[in-house]
């Protein structure tokens, strides 16, 4: 079965990473295509945050037929959370991403575009994988383990464990990692 995964840049989004998530998208799922950037909704920011609502952005999002993984620059945060890396819908069409605090320099650290690369494959793998049925995984080094923190993104391969893999396969959704 092969996939097709619709990259939408919600607002200004680094095309360096775009180009990469979509070339490891083709390799993984099948077939990948990056859309034009559409604007962040303005409804979606809380001023006494700081940060936009990662559901309302979600909700934004185009509806097609294939899969579609928003990605943007801004932080974002989701309901009684500090903050989201990313949201999906479980069984979904579509899922979000979020690169501001992938970025190395969010912690105080030298910019590194290795590192934001394969954070950002992980985050994206780990939301498409909900949007695929798939819920946390115990494995801690399964792409689909919760990440709270920056340090459980690094811990993590970008990856699905044989048992999530099983999951998918048993659905009838055969990917290639």
């Amino acid at each position: 079965m092969i996939m097709r995964i619709c990259i939408q840049p919600v607002g200004d989004v680094n095309d360096e990473i775009l180009k990469f998530l979509k070339k490891k998208f083709g390799e993984v799922f099948g077939m990948c295509e990056i859309l034009p950037k559409i604007d962040i909704p303005i409804y979606a920011y809380n001023f006494s945050r700081g940060q936009f609502n990662s559901t309302l952005i979600l909700k934004s999002l185009p509806t097609v037929e294939d899969i579609v993984l928003g990605v943007t620059e801004v932080d974002i945060y989701a309901d009684n959370l500090n903050f989201v890396f990313g949201e999906a819908e479980l069984f979904g069409k579509r899922a979000l991403i979020s690169l501001a605090r992938l970025r190395p320099e969010f912690y105080g650290l030298p910019p590194n575009k290795d590192v934001l690369k394969i954070r950002a494959l992980k985050e994206a793998i780990h939301e498409i994988g909900h949007v695929l049925g798939l819920i946390h995984c115990e494995n801690k080094r399964c792409v689909m383990s919760f990440s709270n923190s920056i340090i459980d993104v690094d811990l993590k391969d970008w990856r699905y464990c044989k048992k999530c893999l099983k999951k998918l396969q048993d659905r009838g959704i055969y990917i290639s990692i």
